[in-house]
């Protein structure tokens, strides 16, 4: 597996309930942008339409030496590959929990040279809640020097 883009972010601003791998459909030179790691998934975000997942905000730059015809937005919805019973199951997710949502986690070639996407159910923090994993996090920091000391 060949990752190419983390969303760092997404650990410090929710809880990961679930994940899953998602195929995305890609429309000419953007498998090339995305092998270059020209892709940021930074504030990128999934939503359900007519039941089919689609990601919004994802930023994929153009390749240099692309088509002249191959012209389309850097930021453009695509539409996300998964299973039908999985797309159940995380609509009925999100409808009866609020606070709820899909994000993506990390964009990789899997083995048989596939662009994927682990996308993940999230529940949002609070305020309070990142500043006490912050604090656990410099304690625990604390302790492994004292050990090594």
């Amino acid at each position: 597996m060949n990752i190419i883009q983390l969303n760092k972010k997404v650990h410090h601003d929710y809880y990961i309930l679930e994940k899953l791998e998602a195929g995305i459909i890609l429309k000419g030179s953007e498998v090339k942008s995305i092998r270059k790691s020209k892709i940021n998934l930074k504030g990128s975000f999934c939503k359900f339409f007519n039941n089919e997942l689609f990601l919004f905000d994802c930023n994929i730059s153009k390749y240099n030496h692309q088509n002249i015809f191959d012209n389309f937005s850097e930021t453009r919805d695509r539409k996300l590959l998964i299973n039908k019973n999985q797309i159940k199951k995380w609509q009925k997710e999100l409808q009866l929990n609020q606070g709820y949502s899909i994000v993506p986690l990390k964009v990789y070639f899997n083995d048989k040279n596939k662009c994927k996407l682990e996308i993940a159910l999230v529940k949002g923090k609070k305020e309070y809640d990142k500043r006490h994993v912050q604090k656990e996090k410099d304690i625990q920091k604390k302790l492994n020097k004292k050990d090594y000391n």
